[in-house]
């Protein structure tokens, strides 16, 4: 008898551990209180939806997932003594916390003379395996890409034959775990949803993936990310998946759909990083010789949070996270931009916003994103690149469709007066949008700021 305990594994197809190990597996999830304590409540809301498919597809197979609440140091073994199992079978997690739960569930579990088997499935290429010649993990991407790309790939697995069972205790609510219903919207879960999801993506939109990926008001991105965060889709799956896509198409096309194959790699990048260096979730990457001197300033930051910085890109992408609990990634580049180069506010700060209110936060994936954008991290954004939030506006949304999407004040306003807003009279604003505020900062003026900031830390300054 063997129990497979599903964590960001939340699928019965193409799951290394449930189809790889012996016997016939019975499922099981455990809410963990020490990971719940780390989450927001649409990521949560997101993951139960998962957890209701996932125990009816167990069940329409007669066979269940137990569903339990606790540390599953205690749980896990608990449940292998209830049920009579010689294997408890678990797919491999890469955060520091995750490593410490499941080597807390190892010695408990080889205790009660029960064998764990652990499996790599989460990302295509375990950390360790991708290395620079002399054997060390990659802090660049671009060498990382290339290893990565060129190197075969498993095949996706079949969903197994399943152990008979059934248990009757309910799959607790949000309110059960101690959450209030996110503010903001929270897409459908499960691997239906995942596979519908990328065969849209695939139909059309990735053709124009590189040339639209930019741009948030052109909707050209699959949308994926909360999937892949809790493994509603296997990656070899979708891998395979978007290879045959490539495979079948050629010219631009076929530079587009490798351009969305890269970013499969960049998750796996990021994972490798967080995996060697597990510090990087609260510490500087990179090391400067000095501290950075970040600036603490309550109003600035509340100011961001409510998008309501007098920025039109800045807000709109501030509120789309508030409102759908997701921002667009190149509005995610921005707004980090602009927390930490123009308000001169800790990275930190930016990252538990968006761990609280994204659904699709990832530990691996966003903190690096925060760390490339505050010039802090590996193969980070160089401190003295420093992006202008109205020239990232106007570029990349240059009829204001998707700033108007958000922030309300601003519709019917002409766009060359929404992109140059931060040049505009005070009457002029009154004028035009008399309830959207003003620039809280001047962005010429705190860029300076910025670069003598990490001048002073880098040790450079008179």
């Amino acid at each position: 008898m063997r129990l497979h305990w599903h964590r960001r594994d939340l699928r019965l197809a193409d799951n290394r551990g449930l189809a790889d190990a012996p016997d016939p597996p019975l499922g099981i999830f455990v809410f963990d209180d020490a990971v719940l304590d780390h989450a927001g409540a649409p990521r949560v809301a997101f993951m139960l939806d998962a957890i209701e498919q996932l125990r009816a597809a167990y069940r329409e197979r007669g066979s269940e997932l137990l569903v339990r609440q606790g540390d599953p140091a205690t749980v896990v073994p608990g449940l292998a003594d209830s049920f009579g199992a010689e294997f408890v079978s678990w797919n491999r997690d890469y955060s520091g916390l995750a490593r410490e739960r499941d080597e807390r569930v190892t010695e408990a579990l080889k205790a009660d003379g029960v064998q764990p088997q652990k499996f790599h499935d989460a990302i295509c290429h375990e950390p360790g395996s991708i290395t620079t010649n002399a054997g060390d993990p990659y802090s660049v991407y671009t060498y990382f890409w290339k290893k990565w790309r060129d190197r075969e790939k498993d095949d996706p697995r079949a969903i197994p034959t399943l152990a008979e069972a059934d248990d009757e205790t309910p799959i607790p609510t949000l309110a059960d775990l101690g959450f209030e219903t996110p503010d903001g919207t929270v897409p459908p879960a499960g691997t239906a949803a995942a596979r519908k999801r990328l065969d849209s993506f695939l139909e059309a939109d990735v053709f124009r993936y590189e040339e639209a990926r930019d741009y948030p008001d052109e909707h050209c991105t699959s949308r994926l990310s909360p999937h892949l965060k809790f493994g509603t889709i296997g990656i070899r799956e979708l891998d395979e998946r978007v290879r045959e896509t490539l495979e079948s198409v050629d010219g631009e096309k076929r530079e587009s759909v490798a351009e969305f194959r890269s970013q499969l790699a960049w998750r796996e990048f990021y994972t490798h990083v967080l995996y060697f260096n597990p510090e990087v979730v609260t510490e500087n990457y990179k090391t400067y010789e000095h501290p950075i001197e970040w600036e603490d300033d309550e109003e600035l930051l509340a100011a961001w949070k409510r998008g309501e910085t007098g920025y039109p890109i800045v807000d709109a992408g501030m509120r789309q996270l508030r409102s759908e609990s997701y921002m667009h990634n190149r509005v995610r580049m921005i707004v980090a931009s602009f927390l930490t180069k123009d308000l001169l506010i800790d990275w930190r700060e930016g990252y538990e916003h968006f761990r609280a209110l994204l659904v699709d936060h990832d530990t691996a994936n966003d903190n690096g994103g925060w760390q490339w954008a505050a010039s802090t991290g590996t193969d980070a954004q160089p401190y003295f690149r420093i992006f202008n939030p109205m020239t990232q506006g106007e570029r990349y949304d240059p009829d204001a469709e998707y700033i108007t999407a958000y922030v309300p004040e601003l519709r019917g306003v002409d766009p060359e007066i929404i992109h140059t807003w931060h040049e505009c009279t005070p009457t002029q604003r009154a004028n035009a949008a008399p309830e959207y505020p003003e620039p809280i900062v001047d962005h010429s003026e705190r860029r300076e700021a910025a670069l003598a900031m990490f001048e002073e830390a880098r040790g450079e300054s008179d």
